[in-house]
């Protein structure tokens, strides 16, 4: 070794002491080292203590540019004389005590491990070995160990791991070289290579010798040898022979000794050792199935139950917690097969992909629980099921940036011929109308609206009273279906005439009050009186069990007709409220399912077996038309009897019926309460440690046509799902007050599980129930981050008050013991399902209610209020409404035109309205995305509103609207997909005209306005985010994709405008719940299918977008800390209105340089900030760890064989979750 020249450092004393030894020591080194020995103990004997008497002196040979180390590590290199080599060893540990990072880091870069290494094995050849240098070598390599990540692998190697293991077999009873061996096996035991050599070479064996049950000595030996017991556990080999072994039992034995007699909780470390090697040994089966035997589940449930009241002792109730999950008895879901319980008959079966896989499963093997169940569970799960825009880390988000140039160009050359496209010239009338027959100074004629009257027949509320024994309603059938109308093709409706009516002004929902009717002539009345009356007839008229019996469904099968006499209350005319008759109870109605048949078949001609002159009793309901004024519930009946369902829903759930009013109060996030997720663990655990405890009566179910609820005076509740857009497959009971709740996964689809709207009935006031739907799919979900499902009561809504309502408490979202079959899994296996649990308590007696996965807004509902919108239209107005297509299930898909009319007819007029730019907007193409027709409805409420900003607007453009793209999957409950089982935001590429016929046509009118030059200034798609919070927009930049990817590309091809980047950068000054810092302009291949994508790069819409929209809440700005409600939705619908008439002044100028000019500055530095830094693609999670660590890895691995890794493995550490991996948009 060449001798190192001694240095100095600039600003220490040439006259230092311990320099000037150093040197000396440098000077004797070599040759002269083995001579001068005597000189060489007093030279380093004099370092040693002033390393331990001046603290100086250490920084003076650390310091930067002092060559002290390579002298020092030189010098015992050389060094021939044991005590020479103490002293040098210990002027080590008092160099690597302080500043320990650094200087550590100095010291493996200097190769001093492998001196260390080297000295190990020599004096492992001496006999007889000191004991005091093994002592000294083994605590400098358990200290510097963590710095050297290679030293495992070298011990191996050279010979030195096996020194340190025959040391300890020789020394179990010498505690002061035990420890250090132990630290240092502890470190070694983290290379898995050297884990498995240990194990065979009995040191786990050695490790059982050492620890021992409860004891107060030596007690720092036994957490070590637990430390190094776990990581050799980590190996699936050594957990195998562990189990084979019978350590088990041991393990939950001493654990339960120290359990009970560490009182005073100050040996918590050994504790959870103890613990660390029974998870370890639990990843694998046999360990499970040990664990089980030995009555691991009783044992840590009581010690974790004691474990409980003592905050500190969280984190053994955080393991036990997660061992008992582990080892939970993995079961099936309690369904008899996954597939939808609604079966449709598709025109023909896909070639490949999902629903190819699912229809050529034979029966009974679609939920099977895999054989190979071990296999670890990774929890940034890549599932493409949920929104696929959802977070991501960055290594696995830049994987999936699209790389090749030439698909970030749009494409050349038209993708169709125009021939084929003229069809759809028939959806652009407004561009050659000449409006040469309209008389523009009248106001008074307008075009009849077939949707915009009141039904000429009552709604009829039912109750147990009036029913005939003999009496079995049927279904109505279907008069507006016509069976001659092609199915999948453009449906051509009659285009009606742009003279608009004189309606009604929209009302601004915050300026409704209520004024006392003091003469009765159309005024609203007193509520007080009208609540007062409906009280005191509930009183007299009815018992509470009536009542509730009365609010249990609505029904759509009467035609009978009544005279306004018959719907007074005597001594009670309200105008307020209305009088429903209540002749039939829908509860009679025997399960149809008639479901994958021709339309035509749809039901039967209603009639009625009851007496014609039966009495009924009166309900009276609040008017909501007053309170909402695009709201008709008799309307909206009418509009759901044109409505198409597979299972031929016959009901109406009541908050569709009645309406909703946004709440005047605000609704914040949910606190999470500590400990709130453990609880409901431990409470799922106890089902299996008290089994005696566990109902499990069966109270809802879908799978079963005959079922019928068993009357039980009161102590179960009352389930249903059965009415448009309604999701519950099953309900169980699980405990007196508590149920399992089984969602539908869409139909023709065996997942998709997260949409969710069903009737609760018979609870008791007061009582707190629990609710755990059990089959959510996603690895992470918002629930966990504040959102709170919703509550609409009944009785709150005839009192005056029909909201939906954030409720529920204790909730957590956490993974389960059901396992999902690989083939629900995309072929992924040891997965399991997710429970999303809530409690909540009801305040009013016989009171129904409905709870929602997030505000219902079903296609009913669009029918109702777009038949309101034109009914309210002024002359000034140019609306149409066309039928787009037809869906698989019979629905119309509309297609909504708005723009202004023209001044006149004369040229310069006509001409300026043809040449107006086109805005295509889109929405809820994902069924349960339900906010995206909230925000939808804010949208079209605003252009056909009569303020000035909106005549701007519809002055500035033609607005092209699709609001509902997947009406199927919406009517049917679904949360994802249509009825082909696909995701239609995943067919853009190539749709199918008879699967996705509303996708294949949405695309033609797009494909038909490029080919005519009149491609849309702006396109847009509503959807919703489950995972995010705000509302925010994804774009489509070449130039910021390059940039996430590092691909290189020349100037020419990152040539682009930068007003893409415009309406995002508008909307975040104007609306308060919407975040630019959360948007994205990055294209991935995943997503090169989705709307956004293919309408940017086949169209060549510049400004082409998803605008997500949480369904949660905000947290920053106006909103920041709230739930966000349909209020805040429609408002964000408006202000995007808002946004494209700022963006029209500035698309609106001559100069397109100008244009480019003013959006630079507009983007000013933020566009820098971008190119530099992965700002714009936000992928990452977007809440912080709770206090409570939660782990959320209940699988593992059990292969026996193993990879010769030679690094440490690392340490994946889950956070709280649903990392959805994900389908968005």
């Amino acid at each position: 070794m060449n001798k190192p020249k001694m240095a100095t450092e600039k600003g220490v004393p040439s006259n230092s002491r311990v320099l000037m030894l150093l040197g000396q020591l440098e000077r004797i080194n070599g040759d002269a080292f083995g001579r001068d020995i005597e000189t060489a103990r007093q030279v380093t004997a004099k370092i040693l203590h002033l390393m331990q008497t001046q603290e100086k002196s250490g920084k003076e040979v650390m310091s930067k540019g002092s060559s002290g180390m390579e002298v020092i590590l030189s010098s015992l290199e050389n060094s021939c004389d044991l005590q020479t080599t103490l002293n040098i060893l210990n002027i080590l540990s008092e160099l690597l005590t302080v500043g320990r990072g650094r200087r550590m880091g100095v010291f493996v870069s200097k190769g001093g491990t492998g001196i260390l290494l080297q000295i190990l094995l020599s004096a492992s050849r001496e006999s007889p070995t000191s004991e005091e240098l093994m002592v000294q070598l083994h605590s400098l390599l358990a200290k510097v160990g963590v710095k050297d990540k290679k030293l495992g692998v070298k011990a191996r190697l050279s010979g030195a791991m096996n020194v340190t293991v025959n040391l300890v077999k020789l020394n179990l009873q010498n505690v002061k070289l035990l420890l250090p061996c132990l630290q240092v096996l502890r470190v070694y035991s983290t290379n898995s290579v050297n884990a498995m050599s240990m194990g065979k070479s009995g040191v786990m064996e050695l490790m059982f010798k050492i620890i021992a049950p409860y004891c107060k000595r030596n007690t720092s030996i036994l957490k070590v040898a637990l430390d190094a017991l776990g990581a050799l556990l980590k190996s699936k080999t050594n957990a195998h022979r562990s189990v084979d072994a019978g350590q088990v039992p041991v393990l939950l034995a001493i654990y339960l000794d120290w359990h009970r007699n560490d009182t005073r909780h100050r040996h918590v470390l050994i504790r959870k050792g103890l613990l660390v090697c029974l998870k370890n040994v639990t990843n694998i089966k046999l360990g499970r199935k040990a664990f089980i035997e030995a009555d691991g589940m009783k044992v840590l449930y009581n010690t974790s139950t004691e474990c409980l009241p003592v905050r500190t002792l969280d984190p053994l109730v955080n393991t036990s917690s997660l061992i008992m999950r582990k080892c939970f008895p993995k079961n099936r879901l309690p369904l008899p097969t996954i597939k939808s319980v609604f079966n449709f008959h598709l025109p023909h079966i896909p070639a490949a992909g999902p629903v190819a896989l699912l229809y050529s499963q034979p029966p009974g093997v679609d939920d099977v629980v895999d054989d190979s169940d071990d296999n670890e569970e990774l929890e940034a799960e890549n599932e493409d099921t949920e929104n696929e825009e959802d977070d991501k880390d960055n290594n696995s988000a830049n994987e999936d940036i699209e790389t090749d140039l030439n698909k970030l160009h749009s494409k050349t050359g038209p993708a169709r011929p125009f021939e084929e496209l003229r069809v759809y010239e028939r959806f652009f009338m407004e561009l050659s109308e000449d409006f040469q027959g309209y008389n523009f100074e009248s106001s008074s004629s307008s075009p009849t609206s077939s949707a915009s009257g009141r039904s000429s027949w009552p709604i009829i509320v039912p109750t147990a009273q009036s029913l005939s024994p003999n009496h079995v309603p049927s279904l109505r059938s279907q008069e507006n279906c016509n069976s001659s109308k092609t199915r999948n093709s453009p449906a051509v409706s009659p285009v009606p005439t742009s003279v608009p009516s004189g309606g009604v002004a929209p009302l601004d929902i915050d300026s409704i009050h209520l004024i006392p009717d003091q003469d009765q002539k159309g005024q609203l009345p007193n509520m007080d009186s009208a609540l007062s009356s409906l009280k005191t007839f509930s009183q007299e008229a009815m018992t509470e069990q009536d009542i509730s019996r009365v609010l249990e469904s609505v029904s759509l099968d009467c035609e009978k007709s009544f005279s306004s006499e018959e719907l007074k209350l005597e001594g009670s005319v309200i105008n307020a409220t209305r009088h429903i008759l209540s002749p039939l109870l829908v509860g009679g109605i025997p399960a149809c399912r008639l479901v994958g048949v021709d339309r035509s078949n749809r039901g039967s001609e209603c009639s009625s077996d009851g007496p014609e002159d039966e009495g009924g009793d009166i309900l009276e309901v609040p008017d909501t038309a007053q309170m909402l004024p695009l709201h008709d519930p008799e309307l909206y009946v009418e509009k759901v009897k044109g409505t198409f369902s597979v299972p031929q829903y016959a009901e109406v759930a009541y908050p569709d019926y009645f309406g909703h009013v946004a709440p005047t109060f605000r609704e914040p996030l949910l606190e999470r309460v500590y400990g709130v997720q453990r609880s409901k663990i431990f409470q799922d655990i106890e089902r299996l440690i008290h089994p005696n405890d566990i109902v499990d009566k069966v109270v809802y179910d879908l799978d079963n046509p005959s079922f019928q609820v068993v009357e039980d005076d009161g102590e179960s509740l009352k389930f249903n799902s059965q009415f448009e857009s309604g999701n519950l497959r099953k309900a169980i009971q699980v405990r007196k007050h508590e149920y399992d709740l089984v969602l539908n996964s869409d139909i023709n689809s065996n997942h998709y599980h997260q949409w969710f709207y069903f009737e609760v009935s018979g609870m008791r006031v007061g009582t707190s129930y629990r609710f755990n739907i059990i089959n959510c799919e996603k690895s992470n979900s918002q629930f966990n981050y504040g959102m709170q499902v919703l509550m609409y009561s009944v009785q709150e809504a005839i009192s005056g008050r029909p909201s939906w309502v954030r409720t529920g408490s204790d909730i957590c979202y956490y993974k389960n013991h059901f396992a999902r079959s690989s083939i629900a899994a995309g072929g992924q296996k040891g997965k399991s399902y997710y429970t999303m649990t809530f409690s909540t308590s009801f305040t009013n007696k016989d009171d129904v209610c409905y709870f929602a996965y997030h505000y219902p807004y079903t296609y009913s509902s669009l029918k109702m209020h777009l038949a309101k919108l034109e009914s309210m239209r002024t002359p000034q107005i140019y609306m149409r409404q066309d039928v787009l297509c037809e869906t698989l299930g019979g629905n119309a898909c509309p297609l909504l035109t708005i723009t202004a009319m023209p001044e006149s007819n004369s040229s310069d007029h006509i001409c300026q309205f043809r040449n107006r730019p086109l805005i295509f907007l889109s929405a809820r193409v994902h069924p349960g995305e339900t906010n995206a027709s909230w925000v939808m409805k804010g949208t079209l409420e605003f252009l056909m509103g009569s303020s000035s900003m909106a005549a701007s607007l519809r002055e500035a453009y033609i607005f092209k609207i699709v609001p509902m793209l997947n009406p199927d999957g919406v009517v049917n409950g679904s949360h994802r997909c249509s009825l082909s089982g696909e995701d239609l935001n995943r067919q853009w590429q190539n749709p199918n005209p008879e699967l996705h016929p509303t996708i294949y046509h949405t695309k033609s009118l797009l494909q038909y306005l490029a080919h005519t030059q009149r491609a849309p200034l702006v396109y847009c798609d509503y959807h919703g985010h489950s995972r995010k919070k705000n509302v925010f927009m994804y774009g489509c930049s070449v130039k910021e994709t390059v940039w996430q990817s590092n691909i290189s590309a020349t100037s020419c091809d990152l040539q682009e405008d930068l007003g893409y980047r415009t309406l995002p950068k508008i909307l975040s000054q104007i609306a308060p719940a919407f975040s630019m810092g959360s948007c994205s302009f990055v294209v991935e291949r995943s997503k090169e299918s989705t709307a956004r994508v293919v309408v940017w790069r086949e169209i060549g819409v510049q400004r082409s977008y998803t605008m997500e929209s949480t369904l949660c809440g905000c947290d920053q700005g106006k909103y920041k800390g709230l739930q966000i409600g349909t209020r805040e939705l429609e408002e964000m619908g408006a202000q995007f209105c808002v946004a494209l008439l700022r963006l029209k002044r500035l698309t609106g100028i001559h100069n397109h340089q100008h244009l480019l000019d003013l959006e630079s500055d507009m983007i000013g530095s933020q566009t820098k900030v971008a190119s530099s830094c992965p700002t714009t693609y936000v992928m990452e999670e977007d809440e912080p760890s709770f206090l409570e660590a939660i782990d959320y890895s209940a699988e593992s691995n059990d292969e026996d064989a193993e990879p010769e890794n030679e690094h440490p493995s690392e340490v994946h550490y889950e956070q709280l979750s649903d990392s959805e991996a994900n389908h968005g948009v």
